[in-house]
Formats: C-alpha cells, structure tokens, sequence
C-alpha cells in the first residue's frame, strides 16, 4: 500500500455538503450551553435614618415601619442607623456595607434642621467606600398630611359640621430646631394638613425653640376655637412627643410610626433620590406638590 493508498476523508463534491458539517460541528459544540440574559442591576440599599430615642417604643416603632416598606418593596435592601441613643448607629450601619454598595440614606425626619444638614451628611462622608446620595426629609409632603389625618382619626376626630367647625382647632406638634428652614417646613405642613381637614385651622407648635402646645392653644381660642386637638408630627414615640402631647386640651393623636402613607412616603424620597432629586430641589418639589 502507498501513501496514495491511505484512507482518509473523503472529498466533498458540494458547497451544500461543507456548510452541512460546519453546521452540524457547531451543533455539537452549542449542545448543553444554556443561554443566560444578564441579570438586572440590583437597585440601592435604602438606609433608613432614625433620630434615636431612650423610649423602648421608638425602636420598636421603626422597625414596624421597615417592615412596611420592605411588603411595599421586598425588592429593594433595607437598613437601619440611628443618629444616636440607639442601636445600630449609623456609622456602624455604613461601614458594615460592602464596598462599592450603593446607597440611599432616607431621613426618618419631618423637616430640614442640623441632622439633615450636617449629621447625616457628614455620616456618609465617613464611608468613602460606598456610593451613596441622601433623600429629602419626610416633610413636607401630602402623603404626611394624610398619616397626620390618619393618626387624628384614630384618635377620635371627627371633621366637625356647622356651628362645630366654627370651634374647632389643631396644634401641629412638632420637634422644633434652631434652624429657620425647619420651622417653614413644618408650617408648610400645617398648611398641607388643614386643607386635609377641609380648611379647619392647624397651628404649629413646639417642644423647643417656638411657640409651645399652649401657645398655640391660646391662638386658637382667641379666635374662638375652642374645641382643639393635637397632631403629633413625630416619626416614633419619645420625649417630645409625650410632652406635647400632655398639654393637649382635648384629644392628643399618636406618633405617626409605621402608618401606611408613612412607608409610602419614605419609598417615594427613595425613588426621587435614585431619579437624582435630592437636597434644595427635593424640598422644592415637595413644597409645591
């Protein structure tokens, strides 16, 4: 036998009979390869921030309120950092993300003031290794008004008729800081909540630094408005927020806590803050909605 005589393929007598086999090798080498499409990005983790408070509720409460927005949201990681008196803080909540996480630090705060200026600001500034934005404070908004409105129902409010509408009155209760921006703040609240209330009266007052629950009071009865009830305009149970409530005349509304426009709320500056709507815009937006 001769070198001629070696058996080997034999010769294709068409192009059809070529792409055949390349057809049918590629085939062969695709078989069991299960085509993946990439994975959605995971969206942010939503840092929750809490002022903090040596009342046993206050913790309790917020963590009720996570609850709710993690139904809303099972998507989307939740976290939860106090400013200070409670556990986790928020520097520790920050350091124990993993790098390159990103983040949305949402404010459990009613209104602008040195917490939200400086605090939470200069919190996130300590964790270089995430990438993170900060949402507006909750306040003001109307999704706020209408957990006030709801919390005063629970209450025992009813939007009164006639001659009682004439006497009736609320004091919006609130934290109070030395900032000016957070007392136009919660003013605007009072404003979004007494159209709630169908145009009665809402005066703000404050545990410090302005006009008290009895200053207040003592507005509106000069008006004639003697029949006066309390909404309070804090996120969770504390010390201010049974302080104002003591002096209330009449009816004192709860903590406004895990309410269900509250969890809405927060998700909704979360959302903004993704969309790039943060800081002076933010407030801006909500001011006019």
């Amino acid at each position: 036998m001769t070198a001629w005589d070696v058996p080997g393929p034999e010769p294709f007598d068409s192009t059809a009979q070529l792409m055949t086999q390349i057809t049918a090798q590629l085939s062969s080498q695709l078989t069991g390869l299960t085509l993946r499409a990439a994975a959605p990005p995971s969206p942010p983790t939503l840092v929750a921030v809490a002022h903090g408070s040596r009342d046993p509720g206050a913790l309790r409460t917020v963590r009720e309120l996570l609850d709710r927005i993690r139904a809303l949201r099972p998507d989307v990681p939740v976290r939860l950092g106090h400013i200070e008196l409670n556990e986790p803080l928020l520097d520790d909540t920050l350091a124990g993300l993993r790098a390159g996480t990103d983040v949305v630090l949402v404010p459990l705060l009613l209104s602008r003031g040195y917490h939200v200026k400086q605090d939470i600001p200069q919190a996130l500034a300590k964790a270089p290794h995430l990438r993170g934005r900060i949402a507006g404070p909750l306040g003001p908004h109307p999704l706020l008004a209408e957990a006030l409105h709801g919390r005063l129902v629970e209450a025992g409010w009813r939007t009164p008729r006639g001659a009682g509408a004439a006497r009736a009155g609320v004091v919006l209760a609130a934290a109070g800081s030395r900032d000016p921006d957070s007392a136009r703040d919660t003013a605007r609240t009072a404003a979004l909540l007494r159209q709630r209330l169908g145009g009665i009266p809402v005066v703000p007052a404050f545990a410090t630094g302005g006009p008290t629950v009895t200053d207040a009071v003592d507005a509106l009865a000069a008006r004639g408005r003697h029949r006066v009830a309390l909404a309070s305009c804090f996120a969770s149970p504390g010390r201010f927020a049974t302080q104002t409530a003591a002096a209330a005349p009449w009816l004192a509304a709860p903590p406004l806590g895990a309410h269900a426009a509250m969890a809405r709320l927060v998700l909704h500056r979360y959302d903004r803050a993704r969309a790039g709507v943060t800081g002076d815009a933010a407030w801006t937006e909500l001011a006019t909605a």
